[in-house]
């Protein structure tokens, strides 16, 4: 044996040939050395590579050239911005790696030190998604999504397919959700709703059949979309929503709060009359002719109603699972209500958020058990390996920014830039609030610039002697308006994660949709607001405004 291996070996080095595994070798070192150096080239003589060194540059000459304040970590924050939507926009480094930054770019630049950055990446809102999205898991899981699925389809398709009836049915329901829990959880939860029906159609992505693939992204865009107006029907939708009735509360305390009633009579007019634009502007520009005749071979009704009865009756898995879950909406909706009736969260004097909740009920699945196996319980770890982190850290590196341009200085210079609404007329003064906030809605959470732009407006409303909810109300829906940017909201980031919309279909459906809620906003503002809110009093209470 030791001999025949050593005759090999001689051989190996005589004669190549002789060896059958031998020429394996040499054969793919000699397509790596003649494709090595060229590919590594090539590969960096590429667009991506100019826009890697873009954001660092632009950084650079920010920091060197532009003077912002009289602070110089404002300038730095401002860099950092550059830098960081740079990458962002033309994704020049993954997005969840990009986010990422701000744990680098803060204590190089003295934003802030490690640990502060750190702790922006896990918060009760993030624990509210990381909750939300593991009963989401368990919802797929036990293909729950399909039976709603199923029965949605089933319910708004038509016979024969009526795709914009169809789509009107997802959108309304994922409004309907949305008034009732945070826009984020109701996100999370259409959506596998929404891609649980695309799932039944062939692949759209290679461009065979363009009306489906169009279809598809009327879906996941009207998922996000009607998730966002939605919440803006009710107190409890959305936190800006509570934000902008703390801060009534807090700076008009002689004045009476703002009900859940109040707010809905205003708030839910406006929701279903731009939910109704977005919905007509999805079927003009996705909602193709032929797109019916394409999708009836997938979406037959007789089919879906025997693939419902397939099935069968719900399993306890599945039944425990939906009770969970309704048990966390109810849990939402009822955390805070009203003043004169608190909600359960006035139990831990206001300890507890709505990650409390989101994490509690997602830590249920884990011990109530299937009843499929012994000892098996609704969810285990192995089942939370999708968990999508890459919106965790997106999440994360907003609510960093969001600090950032607190804690640098930089919010104040932009509360300086705001100072010019003083002298707009009287006429143009909603519109121009609400698109501020649905500008800088786009790069900064909903709920940060709510928290930013609010105060300020109260200052100019006193300066102006108008009623303060003529200047709150328009910044804080106008703070609701994130429909152009991935990052503008995280119910953005879920529909854009599916990968079946691109930022150019945010932009083509976001930008009519804003520029439409904020007309309606202004004509309703001056109209229904002015009976709901009061707001034809000029000055209702002068004392609280002096001792602002």
């Amino acid at each position: 044996m030791n001999v025949t291996n050593d005759h090999h070996k001689h051989d190996h080095l005589s004669t190549p040939t002789v060896d059958l595994k031998s020429p394996l070798l040499p054969i793919n070192l000699n397509n790596l050395n003649q494709e090595v150096s060229p590919s590594l080239i090539l590969s960096l003589a590429t667009p991506n590579t100019f826009f890697v060194f873009l954001g660092p540059l632009l950084c650079g000459l920010v920091c060197l050239f532009v003077k912002v304040g009289e602070l110089d970590s404002s300038r730095n924050m401002l860099g950092i911005l550059t830098w960081i939507f740079t990458w962002w926009l033309t994704e020049a480094v993954p997005m969840p790696v990009t986010s990422m930054s701000p744990l680098f770019l803060f204590p190089m630049f003295g934003i802030a030190s490690a640990d502060v950055v750190a702790k922006s990446y896990m918060d009760d809102v993030i624990s509210l998604v990381l909750g939300s999205f593991i009963l989401a898991l368990a919802v797929e899981h036990y293909n729950i999504h399909k039976r709603l699925a199923l029965n949605i389809t089933q319910l708004f398709c038509g016979d024969p397919i009526n795709p914009p009836l169809l789509l009107l049915g997802i959108c309304a329901t994922t409004a309907f959700v949305s008034m009732w829990m945070h826009n984020v959880a109701a996100a999370v939860m259409m959506m596998p709703v929404a891609t649980g029906i695309l799932q039944r159609l062939p692949t759209t992505r290679t461009g065979q059949n363009d009306a489906v693939d169009m279809f598809c992204r009327a879906v996941v865009l009207g998922v996000i979309y009607s998730a966002a107006i939605g919440g803006m029907s009710t107190l409890t939708g959305t936190g800006v929503n509570l934000i902008l009735v703390g801060m009534w509360k807090s700076y008009f305390p002689e004045a009476g709060p703002i009900s859940f009633n109040t707010w809905f009579f205003f708030g839910f007019p406006l929701a279903l009359i731009i939910f109704f634009f977005m919905w007509g502007v999805l079927c003009c520009l996705y909602c193709k002719r032929e797109a019916s005749s394409a999708l009836a071979n997938y979406l037959d009704k007789a089919h879906l109603k025997r693939e419902l009865d397939l099935l069968g009756p719900m399993s306890f898995a599945e039944k425990m699972v939906l009770f969970v879950f309704s048990g966390l909406i109810v849990l939402w909706m009822t955390r805070n209500l009203t003043d004169d009736l608190p909600g359960w969260g006035s139990l831990f004097k206001g300890r507890a958020g709505d990650g409390t909740a989101s994490v509690l009920m997602a830590t249920l699945l884990f011990i109530i058990p299937n009843k499929r196996r012994k000892g098996e319980k609704l969810m285990d770890w192995s089942k939370c390996k999708k968990l999508p982190w890459n919106i965790v850290l997106l999440l994360g590196a907003g609510f960093a920014i969001a600090d950032g341009v607190r804690t640098s200085g930089l919010a104040d210079v932009l509360s300086k830039a705001l100072d010019f609404l003083e002298a707009v007329p009287f006429w143009a003064i909603t519109p121009a609030v609400c698109l501020i906030g649905g500008t800088i809605t786009e790069f900064t959470s909903n709920n940060a610039t709510t928290t930013l732009l609010v105060p300020l407006l109260i200052q100019i409303a006193q300066t102006m002697h108008l009623h303060p909810l003529l200047l709150m109300v328009p910044g804080a829906i106008g703070a609701q308006f994130a429909y152009l940017l991935p990052t503008g909201t995280p119910s953005n980031i879920v529909g854009f994660s599916t990968g079946h919309i691109d930022i150019k279909d945010m932009l083509k459906v976001g930008l009519p949709l804003k520029i439409a809620g904020t007309i309606v906003l202004s004509l309703l503002m001056h109209t229904l607001g002015a009976y709901v809110f009061g707001t034809s009093k000029v000055v209702m209470y002068p004392l609280t405004w002096r001792s602002l």
